[in-house]
Order: structure tokens, then sequence, then C-alpha cells
């Protein structure tokens, strides 16, 4: 009997040392929460993946498109270096520049910029200033390559020129997941979408026997060109639905157009970017009669259309590009808008200050023109 009392009491202390070990895992679970990832991955716009930390408060921004990026998406203030080409002269032709450039005065050097997608930054500086991240518009070499020279990762936002590309809204995408900008990115390319369908419903309906046929020369690609350099499927005369005789070429993009297939197009309505009437004007100078026998110019019906394309695309100067040639070739469907008006809520969208003076003072503007003057 008392062997058997021993053996009860001997199970209860066991039954209950294992409940209490039961109950001490669950404190001790309780008790060490769960370690926190120091990294995480991202996958850039090249398809490669990138580890970086897991939070990220600082960061640079070196070639095509980087430092546009960040003043869309409003994280200037993270950054830690700047290149060099954006602490010079204030330059117009990059949206970004005017309103960000006294900060990129006062940041360190670490880069000297450009769209080629090469590798310009500088390995040393950039470790001095320790960002992060590294956010480029490098190519697939480059990116490897300053990654592998600073051991700092490098993301790549490269993307295609163009009126919001679907590789931009890639891009930006990509940028806004490094930074947590998501919210900021989703409303710029709804900002886009809402403008693009706007520009299409004012004239998708419009029978093409009814529009001006249009070219847009003098188009700044890779650099200043004149009267023959023009873009089919031009993104701005895209927008609205134009007619576009550079198309008539059977060309992809950017090309110099033969004098005389401009001369056999003989569009209705000329657009030229105003940075580059110096040339046209030579040209002009060398061969008037050819431009005089143009009906666009004898009717007086040249335009400005200002550069967008530099070191990537300035979303900003596109949009508005299109609005104007919508009040030029479609006056009665677009007669509520007001250039001015439009640039402005544009430019306040996308960089946080009204540009619009700056872009005039620096030949980027709206109006006619006349060739030769």
């Amino acid at each position: 009997m008392r062997k058997c009392i021993k053996v009860a009491l001997a199970l209860v202390l066991l039954c209950t040392l294992l409940s209490l070990a039961a109950c001490g895992d669950d404190i001790i679970a309780d008790d060490i929460p769960e370690q926190q990832a120091t990294t995480r991955v991202i996958v850039d716009s090249l398809g490669r993946k990138v580890d970086i930390p897991a939070e990220v408060s600082s960061i640079i921004t070196l070639g095509s498109g980087a430092p546009r990026l960040a003043t869309y998406l409003d994280v200037v203030d993270m950054l830690v270096g700047a290149e060099e080409y954006d602490t010079e002269d204030v330059v117009v032709i990059r949206d970004y520049n005017p309103v960000h450039i006294d900060t990129f005065r006062e940041l360190p050097i670490v880069g000297a910029g450009g769209g080629s997608g090469d590798n310009n930054g500088f390995p040393e500086e950039i470790i001095v200033v320790a960002p992060d991240v590294i956010i480029a518009g490098f190519d697939l070499e480059a990116a490897d390559e300053l990654q592998a020279q600073t051991n700092i990762p490098v993301v790549s936002i490269r993307h295609q020129t163009g009126l919001a590309h679907e590789s931009f809204r890639t891009a930006l995408e990509v940028f806004a997941e490094v930074v947590g900008a998501e919210q900021r990115a989703d409303m710029i390319l709804d900002f886009i979408d809402t403008a693009l369908a706007d520009l299409d419903e004012r004239t998708t309906d419009i029978d093409d026997a009814e529009k001006l046929r249009v070219y847009a020369g003098a188009v700044t690609w890779n650099g200043r060109r004149g009267f023959g350099g023009t873009y089919s499927d031009f993104g701005p005369l895209v927008a609205i639905n134009a007619l576009n005789v550079a198309n008539d070429a059977g060309i992809d993009g950017f090309y110099e157009a033969d004098f005389e297939a401009i001369l056999v197009w003989d569009p209705d309505v000329i657009f030229l970017d105003p940075g580059n009437m110096d040339l046209v004007n030579d040209e002009y100078r060398a061969n008037p009669d050819y431009f005089n026998s143009l009906r666009a110019v004898q009717d007086g019906r040249v335009y400005t259309m200002p550069a967008f394309n530099f070191a990537g695309t300035n979303i900003t100067y596109a949009l508005i590009n299109a609005y104007y040639a919508g009040t030029v070739l479609f006056p009665e469907e677009f007669s509520d808008v007001d250039i001015e008006d439009k640039a402005g809520e544009i430019l306040m969208t996308f960089l946080g200050e009204n540009t619009f003076e700056i872009m005039y003072d620096g030949g980027l503007f709206y109006d006619s023109l006349i060739i030769g003057e």
C-alpha cells in the first residue's frame, strides 16, 4: 500500500514537472521576439537580385534618370552625395535640377553624371559617404562593377526614354520599394495615367481624315539636332492621337529624316525644339527656298516643342508638350486648357515647385516660331 502511494506521488510530481516545462517553453517563446531580418532582396530594373538593408535611410543616385526619380518620389533629403554635373550651372533641360541645385551643391561629389549607362561613379568618394544603397541608371556591367568596387548594394533603375514607357514605371516602383515611397510612386503613376487618359479621350474619336498632318523636327536625341532630327511614335503626339508624318518612313524611334522626304510629306504643322533653332536657322540660311516651299512655313504654322529627353525623360515636359500640341492641333477639343496653368499643375505634382517661368527663361517655351529669325 505504501509502495503504491509512493508510485502515485511520483507520477503526480512527474506530470507537474512536465506541465511546468511546457509552460516554461511558452514563456520563453513569448519573451524572446523573432529575430529581425537585417536585409531584404530587391529585384531591380535589370532583373538583378540585390541584397539591401532592411531599413534604408541614406542613398546616392547616379546616372540616367536616378536624380530625377529621387525628385519625383520626394526623397532628395535621403541623398548623401551628388553628381558633379548637377552641382554646376542651373540646367533647365533636366527638370529637377533648378529645384534642387542648392541641395546638390552642399553634398559631396560622388560621380560625374550623365545618361550613358556606364559606371561614372567615384568609388572612393562613395565609400567615404557610405550610403545604404546606390541607386543608379546603369547597365548590367556597370552596376555589377560599382557594387564590386564599393561593397555597397547597387540597384539599377535603368529605363527607356519616352512618355511614361513601361520600363519607367518599373524603375519608379523599384526605387520606391528601396526607399519606402510606394504611396508616392502610386500617386505619380496615377497622375500620369489620368493625364494620358484625358489626352486620349479628347481626340480618340476624331477621324484621321479630319486631322492635320504634323512633323516634329530638331528633336534633341543624344545631342542637339537640326531640322531632320525626328522621331516616329513621338510620345507627345502619340498621346493625342496625332498624325505624325515621321511614322511614314517605317523607322522605329529617333532617326535623321531626309529633307526630300519631309518635302514630300509636306506637313500642315511643324514643331521644333526651340533649343536647336540656331542649327535650323543655319540650315535655312544655306537653303531658304527649301524651307519656304513647305506648307507649314508658308502658313505660319511652326511651333515650339521643347526638348524633354536629357539623361532620361522629363515626364513633366513631355506631358506639357502633349497638352500644348493638343491646343495647336485640336483647338476645339483643348479649348479649356490654359497651357501655363496646366504646366503649373504638372510641375507642382512632380517637382513640388512650379518652374514654368524658369523653363521660359531657359529657352523652353511654348509659342509660334519663324524659321530664319
